[in-house]
């Protein structure tokens, strides 16, 4: 045996070890990254809730159970906010049911038409038979009034899986349609849906209260509706009449504050940023011929060269979106287009509930719910650990339930506050004037 050969012998029993040790390696950084990406090391826990100690929110939080028991989403994947809002945002929900309702049309003083869909209750509401004999009976008639997340109308799954799942619990559910959202509905003025305008919505609150004269109205926002309604109840006092209470679902509360969040990098948002720009994009594309239709052909090459360049919704709102109202700049907008500025007039029962890592909301808006309950006897503000943006999804392991938590808790607070109104004494209800108060008592 030559000196070679030696070798070869000497050196080749080593070479199998060595890449075995270097793919174990390969395979311990491959599931390191995966438990760090994934968060499979955070815990579960209750929502971090925010509340002052009164009667009606020991009374809420007693009887609404989501508030106070873990959160639990799918074992493998759940705990990524990332993944929670890619699955909503691109499957929108599992196995979604198909509601059937009936779409009206709404002519605005402006020319627009607002739409909305009207869907009505598959079964009697459940506290439609829990009446004390001495006190008056709460109408059975409730209509949620929804209001969907940017760019969202009725078709989409995660609205129509909400709706059918109220609907079998008694309600009567009218979902708006943001102006622009739907591709097949023209719009009939310049015009398109902004992050705070509340005049569709409030034109879809006061039909329903006309059709529906005994009905008593609970108000649910997702994402940017919950900016609009939680700003339409704060812009008038008239605009809480009838309504039992108030729901919001990952809003960000401040456009001026967020801004600058979604410039960054952190938790991936400029990337975020840049998938609702694009979404916004072809929104307004879509609709090109009715929003620049009357404008100078100077004046439309000049806003669509800006808009096909654009790459953030900042960008977008201040050389479009901003001039649907007049604003003269993007701070104004924001300003006037915010809840922060109203929400404090809220006086009716309202759950703000977020999440902790959701990607679009920074951590320093969460500062304004906070603060908010803290001060007012009304609010209730829950923070979950985990759910993403809209996502919530629940699930053992892998595959999610087709009900979220979201679903759940919206529907378990609504109740919840139903039956809080039958069993508490009518001066106490918020449904009697003084007048008629003191007449009871008498």
């Amino acid at each position: 045996m030559n000196s070679h050969d030696s070798d070869v012998h000497t050196i080749s029993p080593e070479l199998p070890a060595m890449f075995d040790g270097m793919k174990l390696a390969a395979v311990a950084t491959v599931l390191y990254i995966i438990v760090r990406c994934l968060n499979l090391k955070s815990p579960t826990a209750p929502p971090d809730l925010t509340y002052q100690d009164t009667p009606l929110n020991r009374f809420l939080l007693k009887s609404c159970p989501q508030l106070t028991k873990e959160y639990i989403p799918p074992l493998l994947w759940g705990k990524s906010g990332h993944l929670q809002t890619a699955l909503y945002g691109k499957l929108g929900r599992v196995s979604s049911p198909n509601p059937k309702g009936i779409r009206k049309y709404l002519p605005m003083l402006d020319g627009a038409t607002a739409t909305f869909d009207l869907f009505e209750p598959l079964a009697d509401h459940r506290t439609g038979d829990i009446a004390l004999i001495h006190l008056p009976v709460l109408p059975d008639d409730i209509t949620m009034v929804i209001c969907p997340g940017i760019g969202n109308h009725s078709e989409k799954q995660y609205i129509r899986t909400f709706v059918d799942y109220a609907q079998k619990d008694g309600y009567r559910c009218a979902v708006l349609n943001h102006l622009g959202a739907l591709p097949n509905i023209e719009l009939t003025s310049p015009r398109m849906f902004t992050y705070g305008c509340t005049w569709e919505f409030g034109a879809m609150v006061s039909y329903i209260k006309r059709a529906y004269p005994q009905t008593q109205l609970i108000v649910v926002g997702f994402s940017l509706g919950g900016n609009i309604v939680c700003k339409f109840l704060g812009e008038n006092q008239t605009n809480q009449e009838r309504v039992l209470c108030c729901v919001s679902v990952c809003q960000g509360y401040s456009a001026l504050r967020a801004q600058e969040t979604f410039l960054q990098w952190d938790q991936f948002r400029r990337f975020y940023n840049f998938l609702m720009a694009d979404n916004m994009k072809k929104i307004i594309l879509l609709h090109r011929h009715s929003l620049f239709g009357g404008s100078s052909s100077i004046m439309i090459d000049a806003d669509l060269g800006r808009l096909y360049t654009a790459t953030s919704l900042m960008q977008i709102d201040d050389n479009i979106m901003r001039k649907f109202h007049g604003h003269s700049s993007l701070k104004e907008y924001y300003e006037k287009e915010s809840c922060v500025n109203y929400i404090h007039n809220v006086n009716v029962p309202l759950l703000l509930v977020n999440s902790a890592d959701d990607p679009l909301v920074h951590d320093s808006l969460l500062t304004i719910p906070r603060t908010l309950a803290a001060k007012k006897p009304n609010v209730i503000f829950a923070l979950t650990l985990h759910g993403g943006h809209l996502g919530f999804f629940e699930g053992a392991v892998l595959f999610p339930q087709p009900l979220t938590w979201m679903d759940k808790v919206i529907v378990g607070y609504a109740n919840a506050l139903c039956q809080w109104e039958k069993q508490k004494p009518p001066c106490q209800s918020g449904h009697m004037s003084e007048g008629s108060c003191a007449e009871a008592k008498a």
